[in-house]
């Protein structure tokens, strides 16, 4: 019955379509157009408003991480960075240890 009454509304519309003149249907197929691009504009600008959001965000985000591990005493990424980047060797790193780190680095590469 839905397919009936589905064939039959598509009939009737395209009977009425047939009888328009083109200028008619120019306008008609304009307005259809102007339609359809109203309705793909206010998708672009929701994103476009969330951008900054999700900017403000993730900053905001970082800035409490960050602040966080400051507060607890653990140390900070820069802290690390420095750390890795510092050419003098470790204080851990003396005579004494050396053959420990040396069965160390033994041991993880079997």
């Amino acid at each position: 019955m839905s397919q009936d009454l589905e064939k039959r509304t598509r009939e009737v519309l395209e009977e009425s379509t047939a009888r328009l003149d083109g200028r008619t249907l120019s306008r008609l197929t304009q307005a259809r157009h102007a339609a359809l691009d109203q309705l793909q504009q206010p998708a672009r600008r929701r994103w476009n408003l969330f951008i900054p959001a999700g900017a403000a965000a993730a900053a905001a985000v970082l800035a409490v991480v960050m602040w966080s591990r400051t507060s607890t005493g653990d140390p900070s990424p820069v802290d690390d960075l420095e750390m890795l980047a510092d050419s003098d060797v470790p204080d851990f790193v003396d005579g004494e240890d050396l053959e420990f780190y040396e069965w160390a680095a033994g041991e993880t590469e079997t």
